[in-house]
């Protein structure tokens, strides 16, 4: 490229700040400005793993790709199916395929919901390229090269860990490495939970003959209870198929101390999410997306030009708060301008109008819920017959058949006439006359329907 094509060094800043905006941590920066010098489109890969339901905090690194597509950078999507089989068995492989195909579903309805073109994405699955031979073989060299301690060390914050670990475990790291040269990009994008895998890509690749790429990373979104929010613990995430009632419920019940920042789910919702999500609207619109208008923003009627959110109350309590940036929402919060209930109200209006054409997409594609019936089968709920009670009758001399005081005395005449009946077997007492039928009634017998019986036998 000559140096007239070049772009001018305010093009690359712009662009730089573009992609790296709202990040929490940025490794290597100078590669990808390096790239963007060149004149070139810096190429991104974002991995996710199929495993369980994908949360809202998935909002927030596909609210960041639509930066890095409007920056000119070319976006990989990777479906790591084999990483969600390796990890811990998250997900057996009777469920990988489906699940696959569930995220495909649910990332390309997200992506349309945020006016994200899904054409200038690119999609592929872990599975089509991690079972060549190239990559077994470069995964063997890399395992010849990698200690356990390290690759142990890489996967602590991602990797379901247990007390006897799996050898999958240890393998994922080196996978997800590997992955940045297979895929052909500049740098990975991901959580800042994956930073040790991040520094153990840069660590190893170049030992294989690689180059180091550079690695963006994003803040983890609060759980509604105040720890992570994850896709294991359902009193913690919200999904994106719960119905209304269900989003009212959790984010009413979420943890949100009055003038805390800390661990407060829901004002790390509205910053990580509502307020870039707002942001982006603003710039389609003001780049000619008018489609745009057809969303419900998250603001009032009656906010002042350049409102993003608003917070809805009675004049009685102070009147509706308008906000343009976050960090005025977060000082009114700590000085305990606005109470936890009109916040958690303001909220999840917000989210419901987020994800109500995500609902609508599900409910119109009826491919789209035979998967999802088969990526997430309904487990059947084994109930514990009852054990029935059976009457045993106790053995001779035992319970009710053990004998009564003075029962070792001599019997009458008649007692003994009697026995004698009961005993003999030729049907008469003294030769001359048939017995009487004599007639016991054992106890109650529950039978087999439940009902009580009297058994009377002869």
């Amino acid at each position: 490229m000559s140096e007239s094509t070049k772009p001018s060094p305010t093009a690359v800043e712009e662009k730089y700040e573009i992609i790296t905006r709202r990040l929490q941590e940025t490794l290597g920066g100078d590669i990808i400005k390096g790239i963007l010098e060149e004149g070139r489109s810096p190429k991104c890969y974002w991995g996710t793993a199929p495993t369980g339901r994908p949360h809202i905090g998935y909002f927030v690194p596909l609210t960041k790709i639509a930066d890095f597509l409007r920056a000119g950078c070319e976006v990989t999507i990777l479906l790591a199916d084999i990483h969600a089989f390796l990890d811990n068995l998250k997900a057996p492989l009777s469920l990988v395929g489906h699940r696959t195909t569930y995220y495909r579903h649910l990332l390309t309805a997200i992506f349309t919901s945020l006016h994200i073109p899904t054409s200038s994405l690119h999609f592929i699955t872990g599975s089509s390229y991690q079972l060549t031979k190239e990559y077994n073989l470069d995964n063997y060299k890399l395992c010849a090269t990698v200690t356990e301690h390290d690759a142990k060390k890489a996967g602590a914050e991602v990797v379901k860990q247990v007390d006897n670990a799996l050898l999958s475990g240890l393998l994922y790291p080196g996978l997800q490495a590997l992955d940045e040269e297979y895929l052909g990009c500049d740098f990975q994008f991901g959580g800042v939970d994956q930073r040790k895998i991040f520094t153990f890509s840069e660590q190893y690749l170049p030992k294989l003959g690689y180059r180091k790429r550079a690695h963006l990373m994003n803040a983890m979104v609060p759980g509604l209870t105040g720890g992570k929010m994850s896709a294991s613990d359902a009193s913690s995430k919200l999904d994106f198929l719960d119905p209304p009632e269900v989003i009212k419920k959790k984010i009413k019940s979420a943890f949100c101390e009055p003038g805390k920042t800390e661990g407060n789910g829901v004002l790390a919702f509205s910053k990580a999410v509502i307020f870039p999500i707002a942001s982006l609207r603003n710039e389609q619109l003001a780049s000619g997306d008018t489609t745009i208008l057809s969303l419900k923003p998250f603001s009032s009627p009656n906010a002042p030009e350049g409102t993003l959110f608003s917070i809805q109350r009675k004049e009685e309590f102070g009147g509706d708060q308008h906000y343009a940036e976050y960090e005025s929402l977060e000082k009114d919060y700590v000085e305990e301008k606005i109470h936890p209930g009109d916040l958690k109200a303001a909220v999840a209006n917000a989210l419901l109008n987020l994800l109500e054409p995500i609902r609508k997409a599900f409910e119109s594609d009826e491919e789209w819920q035979k998967v999802e019936a088969l990526a997430y089968p309904v487990e059947k709920k084994v109930v514990a017959k009852k054990k029935e009670k059976k009457y045993v009758p106790p053995p001779p001399g035992k319970g009710k058949n053990a004998a009564a005081p003075g029962a070792n005395a001599a019997p009458t005449t008649g007692e003994a006439e009697v026995a004698g009946a009961g005993a003999g077997g030729d049907g008469g007492v003294d030769g001359e006359h048939p017995p009487e039928e004599v007639v016991k009634t054992a106890p109650d017998v529950t039978s087999a329907s439940g009902t009580s019986e009297a058994v009377q036998t002869e």
